[in-house]
């Protein structure tokens, strides 16, 4: 097996660990969303989710790239065997996130009037005071994550997800069905990030900084913690612009637009968690993969992953993606009958950002950034930002949410033309575009042969969803080998990837044997 294909087939199973908790974690959390958003009304669904803009954005600034910094050294210095350096790194990042973590909440909790008068709502002070823990809690949840990622311990971190998913869930639901209202979905919040954090940070303990204790070697904190800010601030700056621009256009939302309609927005985000939670899974694992190789001593290799990590991440968020867009409707009726009439639109135009994937946008940053090359990453998220801010202002005033939503889908496109020239220029690695327009074309046929036979039909909806997604499967897994946007070596390939899954790959594998029938005749007419 080539090396490029080796690390496909060792990111893969890192990525199967993570993405089971993602899903698990993902739907769990999605059930309470949808239990306590059809107990509350929609204004106070609303306002639940107004309270959390703050603390959020606060949330962003406080890492300061420290857990990008421990998955990376904690990935390097495993390989090197350097167990006094490991040892520095993981307790001293840790370290840093609660010291962190500690100041931060209190300034959340100092600056929450001020936040509420920002939104024109001075009623939800207490509610944002209530979520401003979930920034302490936050620290010691990123700190574990980080490390099990960066030990490979992927298993572990999908743990905490669902830990959190749980306790977030049962909490929730159980305040707000006894009549606690929106405050007790705030507290069930915080309850739930609080007690996943401490867990998270026992497990930490017992699974990596016990055993790193009983190794020799002196503990220096600030040296540590200076040269894990030198590499993760830039990429912090990142973090940080990217969730201020975010929470931007929500408090630009929460003022322009009604309780209401900014609830349905809100319901349109959580089912878009379903493209989300394989691209997140995706780009978890992609950065670590790309850390393995060095541009200077293997070129050809770097490449060749670059072109594997885009096609075969296209090949499964881009039909996704259209499959989303295309059972919007019957997906939110099933759920929520008559309410929530304008939340399709909203996640049809909003998940096609996804399809970004198909040119690259989930494989250039970890590329660029596991070369070292942060300040790169740095500049051109400065640029995304100023273009968000000048069409976030001039659009979300004048057409609210579809002012949002425009403006998501195109404030990162020059960046990421310039990310994928530099990436070229430096490297000598593109996009393979011929594959990614097949990918997309076959499934925008899919897609489009579902919504039409769906609108030629008058069936419920949780049977209008279950037949489209049957035949845009079916379409997508004929028409995708036909036009060549997979080929007979794809699926070789992804049958050798998936024994590496286990039960996952039992499972998945049987779609791909009517692929492989019609690639295998295909290739035998060439």
């Amino acid at each position: 097996m080539s090396k490029s294909l080796n690390l496909a087939r060792v990111s893969a199973k890192g990525g199967a660990n993570v993405l089971w908790g993602l899903t698990l974690s993902s739907v769990i959390s999605a059930v309470g969303v949808i239990v306590v958003a059809g107990i509350l009304s929609e204004s106070d669904f609303g306002l639940l989710t107004k309270a959390l803009i703050g603390p959020t954005i606060i949330m962003f600034i406080r890492d300061l790239g420290i857990d990008q910094a421990i998955i990376k050294y904690t990935t390097q210095y495993r390989a090197e065997n350097n167990t006094e350096k490991l040892k520095n790194v993981v307790i001293s990042g840790t370290v840093f996130e609660v010291i962190m973590g500690i100041v931060f909440t209190a300034m959340s909790l100092l600056l929450s009037g001020f936040m509420a008068n920002i939104l024109d709502k001075p009623t939800i002070v207490p509610l944002i005071q209530i979520a401003s823990f979930t920034i302490l809690a936050g620290a010691l949840l990123k700190a574990a994550q980080s490390a099990f990622i960066g030990y490979d311990k992927m298993h572990f971190h999908s743990v905490t997800l669902i830990v959190h998913s749980i306790l977030k869930t049962g909490l929730m639901v159980l305040l707000v069905t006894l009549s606690f209202g929106v405050y007790g979905a705030m507290i069930g919040d915080a309850i739930s990030y609080l007690s996943s954090g401490l867990i998270g940070s026992a497990l930490l303990y017992l699974i990596v900084i016990k055993k790193l204790r009983k190794q020799e070697g002196k503990l220096q904190l600030v040296s540590t913690i200076k040269a894990m800010l030198r590499f993760g601030l830039p990429l912090s700056i990142v973090a940080i612009l990217v969730g201020v621009l975010s929470q931007f256009y929500s408090f630009l939302l929460a003022i322009y637009t009604t309780d209401q309609v900014y609830g349905n927005y809100q319901i349109a985000i959580n089912f878009a968690m379903l493209v989300s939670i394989f691209a997140t899974s995706i780009t978890t694992v992609m950065f670590p993969t790309f850390s393995k190789l060095k541009v200077q001593e293997d070129p050809k290799t770097v490449r060749s992953v670059f072109q594997y990590s885009i096609k075969y991440t296209s090949l499964l968020i881009v039909p996704l993606t259209f499959a989303v867009i295309a059972l919007s409707k019957p997906g939110v009726e099933t759920l929520f009958q008559d309410s929530y009439e304008y939340a399709p639109l909203f996640l049809s135009l909003y998940v096609i950002s996804f399809l970004y994937a198909a040119i690259g946008n989930l494989s250039t940053g970890a590329l660029i950034n596991s070369q070292g090359k942060t300040q790169v990453s740095m500049r051109i998220t400065i640029l995304t930002f100023a273009v968000g801010l000048v069409l976030g202002g001039v659009l979300i005033p004048q057409f609210e949410v579809l002012g949002l939503i425009v403006t998501h889908l195109t404030a990162g496109i020059p960046g990421l033309i310039i990310t994928l020239w530099w990436i070229h220029k430096n490297y000598k690695a593109t996009v393979d575009w011929k594959s990614s327009t097949k990918i997309l074309a076959a499934a925008a046929f899919s897609a489009v042969l579902a919504y039409w036979i769906l609108n030629q039909l008058n069936l419920a909806s949780w049977i209008s969803l279950l037949l489209g997604a049957a035949v845009f499967l079916g379409a997508y897994m004929i028409t995708a080998p036909l036009i060549g946007a997979i080929n007979h070596n794809d699926v070789k390939n992804l049958q050798d990837m998936l024994k590496s899954l286990g039960p996952i790959g039992t499972i998945v594998n049987p779609l791909l044997y009517p692929i492989e029938k019609i690639t295998s005749k295909t290739k035998a007419q060439q």
